[in-house]
C-alpha cells in the first residue's frame, strides 16, 4: 500500500480499478484548512493524463508493471508477435497497442513491452534504428540554399524526410520517438 502523502514521480499505483503513474505531485499546506497532496497523474493503459487532490492519508493499493525486452518475430493480420527471449514463447500482441513509431521497427528488432497482469499495453521500439533507403527521389545539384530535405521510403515501409545527398541502397540512422533522419550508418 502506498498513500498519497508517499507519493514521488514515477510512482504507480491502482485507482479505481485503473493503473495510474504519477507525473507530477505537490504538498500543499495551506494558512487554513487540512493540507493535501496536488497530484498530476498518467493512466498508463490509456495515456490519459489527470490531476486530482488527495488528503495525504488516502491509501492505494501498489500496482507492479512489468517490462521485458522481446524479440519481433512477425505480423499475421492484426496481431503482432513478439519472442520471450528467455522462454521462447511467442506473445501475440494486438495492432491497436502498438505506437505509431512502431512502423521504423523491423523483424528481429528487440523492443520493450510492458504489461499489467499479463495483459501487455505499450510496445516501446528501440530509441535509435538503421535502416535501408528503399525508394527515393535522386538529389538535383546546386538545390542546397536552404536545407533541402526529400522523402524516402525506408525498409519497413516508413516515409521520413532525409538530405539531398541519400541515394536508394544507402542504411540510415533514425531516432524513432521523432521520425526523423540522423546520419549515415
Amino acid at each position: 500500500m502506498v498513500t498519497a502523502g508517499e507519493f514521488r514521480n514515477g510512482v504507480t499505483f491502482e485507482m479505481d480499478g485503473q493503473v495510474m503513474q504519477v507525473v507530477e505531485f505537490q504538498h500543499v499546506k495551506p494558512g487554513k484548512g487540512a493540507a493535501f497532496v496536488r497530484t498530476k497523474m498518467k493512466n498508463v493503459i490509456t495515456g490519459a493524463v489527470t490531476e486530482t487532490s488527495f488528503n495525504p492519508t488516502a491509501k492505494f493499493e501498489n500496482a507492479t508493471i512489468d517490462r521485458m525486452q522481446m524479440e519481433y518475430s512477425y505480423n499475421d493480420g492484426n496481431l503482432y508477435y513478439f519472442m520471450n527471449p528467455e522462454t521462447y514463447e511467442l506473445e501475440p500482441v494486438d495492432e491497436s497497442v502498438l505506437s505509431d513509431n512502431f512502423k521504423f521497427v523491423k523483424e528481429n528488432m528487440v523492443c520493450t513491452v510492458s504489461s499489467y497482469k499479463g495483459k501487455v499495453f505499450s510496445v516501446e521500439p528501440p530509441f535509435f534504428v538503421e535502416l535501408e533507403v528503399t525508394e527515393t527521389d535522386p538529389g538535383f545539384a546546386g538545390n542546397t540554399a536552404t536545407n533541402a530535405t526529400k522523402p524516402a521510403t525506408l525498409e519497413t515501409g516508413a516515409e521520413i524526410k532525409v538530405p539531398l545527398f541519400i541515394e536508394v541502397g544507402e542504411v540510415l540512422k533514425i531516432d524513432t520517438r521523432t521520425g526523423e533522419y540522423l546520419s549515415r550508418a
